[in-house]
């Protein structure tokens, strides 16, 4: 199982890069299958490139750093499924 803060200490790194941006990232849940489920806010909220950003930047750190980690989604589509 993915230690959530494990999870919070990696998105912990990464929100410099976001917030030089303009936006940020909040930790909404991480399941047992090790997918993380993620809300982008400020200028990343809506931007054409969240999906880049989630998948070439976040996902593939929080795969290198946290043990576990199958995927990283956003909460909308977490609650989707």
């Amino acid at each position: 199982m993915v230690d959530k803060m494990d999870v919070a200490a990696v998105l912990d790194l990464i929100r410099p890069s976001l917030m030089a941006d303009g936006g940020d990232v909040t930790l909404v849940d991480v399941a047992e299958d090790g997918t993380v489920s993620v809300e982008l806010t400020g200028a990343c909220k809506g931007c054409p490139l969240s999906e880049l950003t989630l998948a070439n930047g976040i996902e593939r750190i929080l795969k290198e750093r946290v043990p576990g980690v199958t995927r990283v989604v956003p909460a909308e589509e977490a609650a989707e499924e």
